[in-house]
């Protein structure tokens, strides 16, 4: 085999070429300057000559290098403030940005190359974090209120209790509220300390191999008494998909889907369950006949605490799709919903097989 006889110089690495390029344009920019000053020097050393103002010979020798001095500090400093204009105005907008206020932007329309991609990263940045800002203090406002709301009702009913002429019917009422806020409090409570763990978790642990039809059989089973007094008719096609996962975690992704599915449906409604497997996917489709969404509610469906339908706030808190939207991808897989409003909605999970 013959071997060419000289080998080809490797390219230099990504980051030098652009400090060569970098260097290359401060030498340039210098270079410019004093070529420049040079000329100008030289027009006025000619133009201070022939209206005869340098007869001195000792003024002569000065002033040449005073001309260049004064060309070259004001050329650079004309010249320096355009170039500098979007670092000064970078090195400002990050003040802004460190003092909080994410809404600043440089502009960078007229500016190219590195220093361009630069100020364009910046502002991508700002967006970004005024984005989280704007999702914390949300986040905030609603967790505050989702556990203001039964820790207030229970202290009411609890404080009704305290009167005399209660009847045993209105007692038995009031104590059945706390019990129903209690465990609405309980269960909001384990729901945002898991969210809370598998925010920081990255990897799926403790993964088993298991058939994937069963289980969903098995939480369809368990939410047997709540469909059956909705008298919903079900709609199951399971074909037998082996899994290799965490068995625990997809189980809270059944749940609350069928649970959704269950709490929009209306009386004698349909719940519909399919299971298939399609090019190296199990693709899991969890179907109701409720009200259906509309597109605001459909983007902002697997947010925490977000809540579109308000009739049926008081039977949720809003995180169980926030909790099958991080455990799905936690697996690599989707999660998509399709729903019209006044036809139902459609949730469709695939999993890498």
């Amino acid at each position: 085999m013959n071997l060419p006889s000289k080998l080809p110089e490797p390219r230099p690495p990504k980051d030098h070429r652009r400090r060569d390029s970098v260097y290359m344009t401060l030498m340039v920019f210098l270079i410019g300057i004093i070529i420049t000053s040079g000329l100008l020097t030289a027009a006025a050393y000619a133009l201070l000559l022939v209206v005869g103002l340098l007869v001195n010979p000792y003024a002569r020798l000065l002033t040449i290098p005073v001309l260049m001095v004064f060309f070259i500090t004001t050329l650079a400093a004309s010249m320096g403030r355009g170039k500098l204009k979007p670092i000064n105005d970078l090195v400002q907008a990050m003040r802004h940005v460190s003092q909080g206020d994410f809404s600043v932007r440089v502009d960078c329309e007229d500016v190219d190359g590195d220093m361009g991609r630069l100020v364009r990263s910046f502002n991508d940045m700002a967006s970004e974090l005024g984005g989280l800002e704007l999702f914390r203090k949300d986040f905030i406002n609603n967790f505050s209120h989702e556990f203001k709301t039964p820790i207030v009702s229970i202290r009411g009913f609890a404080k009704q209790l305290e009167r005399e002429d209660l009847t045993e019917a209105q007692r038995r009422e009031y104590l059945d509220i706390i019990v129903s806020e209690s465990d609405r409090l309980a269960n909001m409570s384990g729901n945002v300390l898991l969210l809370s763990k598998l925010e920081n978790q990255t990897i799926v642990t403790d993964k088993t191999r298991y058939q994937l039809d069963e289980q969903l059989r098995k939480c369809i089973l368990l939410l047997e008494k709540q469909w059956t007094q909705k008298d919903l008719e079900l709609d199951i096609d399971l074909n037998e998909v082996e899994y290799f996962g965490n068995e625990e975690m997809m189980q809270h992704v059944w749940v609350n889907l069928l649970g959704n599915a269950i709490k929009f449906s209306p009386e004698g409604g349909v719940l519909g369950v399919t299971l298939t497997q399609t090019e190296g996917q199990a693709v899991v489709s969890v179907r109701d006949t409720g009200p259906g969404m509309d597109e605001a509610t459909r983007h902002r469906v697997f947010e925490k605490f977000y809540q579109g339908d308000t009739a049926h706030a008081a039977e949720g808190n809003g995180l169980g799709l926030s909790l099958v939207k991080r455990i799905v991808d936690l697996c690599q897989g989707t999660v998509e919903v399709d729903s019209t409003p006044g036809q139902g909605s459609t949730f469709t999970v695939k999993l890498p097989l």
